[in-house]
């Protein structure tokens, strides 16, 4: 896919409380002075009649705590930065539909988030919308990187489709998920080996599916789409 192509089918607040920017220079009427005038004082306070070591001695204070404030935000940034990585990598992530072939499930354009843990946690279920890897003997493009199809068949069954409709084992399969009237061709008869899964488009006459590149092995398996994004008229859970 783009996610999908044959699928085929992804600050810092300032404050002057806290020694910012804000006035550094207040002024303070004092009784003491011979002339009763008053002397700057540095806010936090060191004056001026605390003599030039006084003064330098906040400003440097100051420094150092705008210092450790701006490296406290960088290591938050970094640690926000780190989290994102981590959770496209191994949580979730968004791909973009750019072909027809899940229609009408799903449309060209949709944006689909792909949960990539919970296969981590249990097996994959007929029925699945799923996101994986081009497979090898699907013809190479350099634009398509993964695909998004549907679960159809699962490791040991054996498929066929003898009459518009798919046969797992002997038995006709029900899919609710296909719009009515819907005739699928083209399966070879065939076991599925262990560990690898036949998957199909919905859109069974525009769609490159396992009836031309085969099953897929399980260690293809990017993710299983579970929720739509865009549009927000069509947003929703699978």
């Amino acid at each position: 896919m783009a996610p999908d192509a044959p699928s085929g089918s992804q600050v810092v607040p300032t404050s002057k409380g806290d020694g910012g920017t804000g006035s550094d220079w207040v002024s303070a009427t004092g009784s003491g002075g011979a002339d009763g005038d008053s002397a700057p004082v540095i806010a936090g306070g060191a004056s001026e009649a605390d003599g030039p070591e006084s003064l330098a001695d906040d400003l440097a204070a100051r420094r150092r705590k705008r210092g450790r404030w701006v490296l406290e935000w960088v290591a938050v940034l970094l640690v926000a930065l780190g989290v994102a990585v981590a959770v496209r990598a191994y949580v979730v992530q968004t791909f973009f539909i750019p072909s027809a072939s899940m229609e009408p499930t799903l449309m060209i354009g949709d944006r689909i988030l792909v949960d990539k843990l919970s296969y981590h946690l249990h097996g994959v279920g007929r029925g699945d919308i799923v996101v994986f890897a081009t497979p090898p003997k699907e013809p190479p493009n350099p634009a398509v990187k993964d695909l998004v199809k549907r679960v159809i068949g699962l490791p040991g069954e054996t498929i066929s489709s003898p009459d518009g409709r798919v046969w797992i084992n002997g038995k006709p399969l029900k899919e609710p998920w296909l719009p009515k009237g819907t005739v699928t061709s083209g399966i070879t008869p065939q076991k599925i080996p262990p560990n690898e899964f036949f998957v199909m488009g919905d859109n069974r006459g525009d769609s490159q599916d396992s009836r031309f590149f085969g099953p897929i092995s399980r260690s293809l398996i990017v993710g299983h789409v579970v929720f739509r994004i865009w549009p927000i008229s069509h947003i929703g859970f699978f």
